[in-house]
């Protein structure tokens, strides 16, 4: 049974700590928001899970109009599969046997998609692919300006394409590119001509493989950073945007978002050593601070965070003597998808009241 299980009912500052919150009806509001956004662009939704990573949710989006879902890694992809999720887009290379043996074999269960961008994977794919007596379904993925993986669009992505469609049990299904170099630039405009700049060069080159008697469904980009933008240009056929499902600061801070957030880390104030200082049992451990740092809700005053491995410190301008031994201090969570990671369970609450613990099935699926 859920350790936190009995903690159904009680109100969230009746938790023991640190403990990962999320507000259900928060969560369920920016979740339909996406979709409708979606909707009425007329484009699909396959919403990124690389951050949500409970099953439960996945099912949520897919109520609401989700066509399936993207996974960064495999495990995560076995995870989402083995509750009943099919139609998966693993927005990366699955590369080495033991990988690729995994792959084909949650293809008997699923309908994985993977992206390719080399010759030698796209052969040891087809092959293993030949052997188990599954088809695979593959993305040409595109390097439209991000610098990271794919190959690059026009020509380099015909070539790559003609390559695959000599090889068994493969079907080209579509492009694939991430615009994530766009996602901090602050001016709207600037932002929204930077990302049709980079999204024009994926449709350009599905129109390219078109042209050449390529079937091309698939034109899949869009994140939680862009999709405003994305999800209305011509060609593209779905977004992957899931992070805004939760929010963080991150998305706020640096990709200009207004989603609310849905997601936060309750703390205990465990020391007071000093007017000016509070001591909380939520560290590195609990909130990550690698991108962002965490916000602390109900802070009047400037501060400033020091984290430890099990601590956070926070040292205010002023004195503060309200706040004691044993208080709560809840935070709104810096970046979701790597402090989601830490956690075993996430705790639904409804209006401050504790409604469903979900277990984080996909945390530490990295392989």
């Amino acid at each position: 049974m859920n350790a936190l299980q009995p903690h159904l009912g009680l109100h969230k500052t009746d938790l023991d700590t640190p403990v990962l919150l999320l507000d259900l009806d928060i969560m369920e509001a920016n979740l339909h928001r996406i979709a409708a956004v979606c909707s009425r662009a007329g484009v699909a939704w396959r919403p990124h899970m690389k951050g949500l990573k409970i099953p439960a949710i996945a099912h949520k989006a897919m109520a609401a109009g989700a066509i399936g879902i993207t996974c960064a890694k495999l495990g995560e992809a076995e995870v989402m599969a083995a509750a009943g999720i099919s139609d998966i887009l693993i927005a990366n290379q699955i590369v080495g046997p033991i990988k690729i043996g995994r792959l084909v074999n949650l293809r008997m269960h699923a309908d994985p998609i993977v992206l390719v961008d080399d010759r030698n994977n796209i052969a040891e794919l087809s092959a293993a692919a030949r052997t188990k007596g599954v088809e695979l379904r593959v993305l040409i993925e595109l390097n439209t300006g991000l610098e990271r993986a794919g190959v690059l669009p026009g020509q380099p992505a015909l070539d790559l394409a003609r390559y695959i469609v000599t090889q068994p049990n493969l079907r080209l299904a579509g492009v694939e590119s991430w615009e994530g170099h766009t996602t901090e630039i602050a001016d709207p405009d600037e932002k929204k001509r930077a990302i049709e700049a980079s999204v024009t060069k994926l449709t350009d080159t599905a129109d390219l493989l078109r042209q050449h008697g390529f079937s091309i469904d698939i034109v899949s980009c869009g994140g939680s950073g862009t999709f405003d933008t994305t999800a209305g240009l011509k060609g593209v056929t779905e977004i992957q945007a899931g992070g805004a499902i939760l929010s963080d600061v991150r998305y706020s801070r640096k990709y200009h978002l207004d989603f609310p957030y849905a997601l936060t880390v309750m703390s205990t104030v465990t020391s007071r050593p000093k007017p000016n200082r509070i001591i909380c049992d939520a560290g590195q451990k609990t909130m990550t601070i690698n991108h962002t740092a965490p916000e602390a809700i109900g802070i009047a005053q400037p501060y400033s965070l020091k984290f430890s491995a099990e601590h956070v410190r926070l040292d205010l301008e002023g004195d503060n003597t309200d706040l004691k031994v044993s208080d709560k201090i809840e935070f709104i969570v810096g970046y979701a998808e790597t402090t989601v990671n830490l956690h075993d369970e996430m705790v639904g609450v409804r209006d401050g009241f504790v409604e469903m613990i979900w277990p984080i099935q996909a945390r530490g699926k990295i392989r």
